[in-house]
Formats: structure tokens, C-alpha cells, sequence
């Protein structure tokens, strides 16, 4: 099943709003945005390569990664969450290093929503300082990199959920 991802900013407001649903289970969705060997496996564009520098998924722990594309320039952004709650959201700060004056920090809060047949539903709600930073990020192509960043969640979490059935399948064979 093809999943689309919905973006809301509507004009004139502060926010975006991202939601999209995944076929996996709520606390794998959870654990691909805290667990760092999954988190820089899909987050953002394909192109690009992520490093974490720093990456602490817990209630007053900060982040810090880089982006680099294939003509080695990066691009850093870093955070800090302000709750963790296992498998329900994540609540932070964001903020892209490359603007020319500091302090443009988003404050993010990411809803896990579990639904039927083992299936999650992820809403992102983004609130900027000002619209014009807001309509900034729209324009700076954050679509792309969020859609491509999700299908490469997708392609992760079927590769996990079917490592787990087979998992699953192997040890049931054993009893």
C-alpha cells in the first residue's frame, strides 16, 4: 500500500503540519526516530549522507547531525528534546545552522498514533517564530526531502517488519 504524505501551511500561520501513515507497528515507527543506526539510514533527501555528531533521544537531550551532499557540502542542524515519551511523541527544538543570523528555532512536536492491523499514523506539527520563516522552509524545497525521507522509512521499516516475521517464523519452527 502506497502511503502519501500530507503537508498543511497555511498561509498566514506560523506552522506546517506533516502527516503520513506507515504499515509497521507504532513502537517501531517510534524506535526509527530514536534509535541513531535507523534515524540516518532515512532521514531526509537521498542524496544526501548523514553524520551524528551528537544524539540523545531523552527528555532534555540534544542532537546535533550533518547533511553532506556529493560535492562534500554540508549542511547542520541542531536541537534539543524537551520529552520523549516512549511510544507516544517526540517534543523538541530545531534549528538549521547555514541561515546567516542564529535563532531560528522550530518547535516540533511529533504525535505516534497507533492504528488497526498494526499500522501507525505519524502527525508532525512545526511552529516557527515568524510566517515568513515558515514559508522560508516551504520554499526551500523541505517537500522533497520529507517525502523522499519518509519512502526511505518505508523501505526500513518493511525490511524490519519482515525481519521480525521471519524472526517470528524461525522460532515458532524451533518449538
Amino acid at each position: 500500500m502506497a502511503n502519501k504524505t500530507e503537508i498543511t501551511a497555511e498561509p498566514g500561520k506560523q506552522e506546517i503540519f506533516i502527516t503520513r501513515e506507515f504499515d509497521a507497528p507504532r513502537e517501531l515507527v517510534f524506535k526509527a526516530y530514536t534509535d541513531p543506526q535507523l534515524y540516518v539510514q532515512w532521514l531526509g533527501p537521498r542524496e544526501l549522507t548523514m553524520t551524528l555528531e551528537t544524539f540523545e533521544p531523552k527528555n532534555g537531550g540534544s542532537y546535533r547531525y550533518i547533511q553532506k551532499d556529493r560535492d562534500g557540502n554540508e549542511y547542520a542542524f541542531h536541537g534539543v528534546n524537551h520529552e520523549v515519551l516512549e511510544p507516544e511523541r517526540i517534543i523538541g527544538t530545531f534549528e538549521f545552522e547555514g541561515l546567516p543570523e542564529k535563532g531560528h528555532v522550530i518547535l516540533g512536536t511529533v504525535r505516534f498514533e497507533a492504528l488497526p492491523e498494526s499500522r501507525t499514523r505519524v502527525v508532525s506539527q512545526s511552529v516557527f517564530q515568524s510566517v515568513a520563516d515558515r514559508d522560508g522552509m516551504v520554499q526551500s524545497g523541505m517537500e522533497r526531502g520529507v517525502n523522499e525521507g519518509y519512502d526511505r522509512l518505508d523501505a526500513l521499516l518493511e525490511k524490519y517488519s519482515s525481519k521480525s516475521s521471519y524472526a517470528k517464523a524461525a522460532e515458532g519452527e524451533k518449538r
